[in-house]
């Protein structure tokens, strides 16, 4: 198993206020979280997540327009498109939908989904997918793009509907720290039953969601490794097992990562 490694799928190591980028980073590392995809959400932090994979060798980023941002997008377009080929640009994302804080209007962000979901099949690359409240406009989307672009639903917590659609569409789900949450009877089920080994992944979603037993503090790669623990055990299997298995889906989905 040493040859493996916890990656933290989904981070957004611009946000962090407690730590810096490399007390976060070391930290981490202590605990075994020795890779980090830090994730691009609109034209403000774009030069910035991709500045932080350029110059730690752990980091990699993606770009793309959050839904909260989807009237960003214009702004954001062009820079984002110029660099998708740099070696350390993983993925496009956060892209998707939020119907449950409506921060842009919906037709606005389906368009914007729908705009990105081109660009990545243009560069043939993998898409980091935010959904909320819109389990139906996901399922849609991704049916669209079936066969022409996959990815990965992160901080997956919507209904088994949408995992077994995304799944029958050769798409990844990530767990974060909701799992551990007394309220998230559901999401252990459907991890538990429904979502294979060969497509799980962990995150954080950093600084926010930090998992029990440190809910209500600022989030952080670290704790991931609560996260990890609850879907070792729903699953079955090993925390080494599931190091392994979460380690290899990174590298079958995020190619450019090796």
């Amino acid at each position: 198993m040493d040859n493996y490694c916890w990656i933290d799928t989904h981070t957004h190591l611009n946000m962090l206020k407690e730590r810096g980028v490399r007390d976060a980073i070391e930290e981490s590392k202590a605990l075994g979280i020795n890779k980090f995809i830090t994730i691009g959400t609109d034209s403000k932090d774009h030069p910035v997540v991709l500045d932080l994979a350029k110059t730690h060798e752990e980091v990699f980023c993606t770009l793309g327009v959050h839904p909260h941002d989807a009237e960003d997008f214009e702004n954001a377009k062009d820079w984002m498109v110029a660099n998708l080929n740099h070696e350390r640009v993983l993925a496009v994302g956060e892209i998707g939908l939020d119907f449950y804080y409506d921060n842009a209007p919906r037709e606005l962000q389906k368009s914007v989904y729908d705009e990105q979901m081109k660009i990545a099949q243009k560069f043939n690359l993998p898409v980091e997918v935010h959904t909320r409240d819109a389990d139906e406009e996901t399922i849609e989307m991704i049916k669209k793009y079936e066969g022409k672009v996959t990815g990965l639903l992160h901080c997956f917590s919507g209904s088994a509907k949408l995992a077994q659609a995304a799944i029958g569409c050769g798409y990844h789900i990530s767990i974060s720290g909701i799992i551990t949450f007394k309220s998230a009877k559901e999401l252990r089920r459907i991890v538990k039953e429904i979502v294979p080994l060969d497509r799980i992944h962990v995150e954080t979603d950093a600084p926010f969601l930090a998992p029990i037993p440190y809910r209500g503090k600022e989030n952080f790669s670290g704790y991931m490794i609560e996260t990890a623990k609850v879907v070792a055990e729903l699953k079955g299997i090993s925390m080494d097992e599931l190091k392994k298995v979460t380690y290899e889906n990174n590298m079958k989905l995020f190619n450019k990562m090796k």
